[in-house]
């Protein structure tokens, strides 16, 4: 096996772990925006638990955060949350998913 092979096995094992980073911090950043939401909503217990899964599944629609502030702007419409609000927070929780995982 040449060096060139072996750099291409180091360049794509490093480019597959910071993608399942990546995963994992914009999974964690949603579960932490589904609590937030939930709070504002007032979900108890079983609810509280759905709704937190229901964003983060919400994440997995399409490419980037629009998927997820989408649901967010809808669900908490009522409750007079703008989407300068929730991209704060989206920004907020995403450096606190990222220092959960260093």
């Amino acid at each position: 096996m040449s060096s060139f092979d072996d750099r291409k096995k180091v360049y794509e094992k490093k480019f597959v772990t910071d993608e399942e980073l990546k995963f994992k911090v914009s999974s964690r950043r949603n579960r932490y925006l589904g609590e937030w939401a939930a709070g504002i909503l007032q979900l108890k217990d079983e609810k509280h638990s759905e709704y937190v899964q229901s964003v983060v599944k919400a994440d997995l629609e399409e490419a980037g955060d629009e998927d997820v502030i989408r649901k967010l702007k809808e669900d908490l419409e009522n409750y007079h949350i703008t989407e300068e609000e929730i991209r704060k927070k989206i920004t907020e929780f995403n450096q606190k998913a990222q220092a959960d995982f260093q």
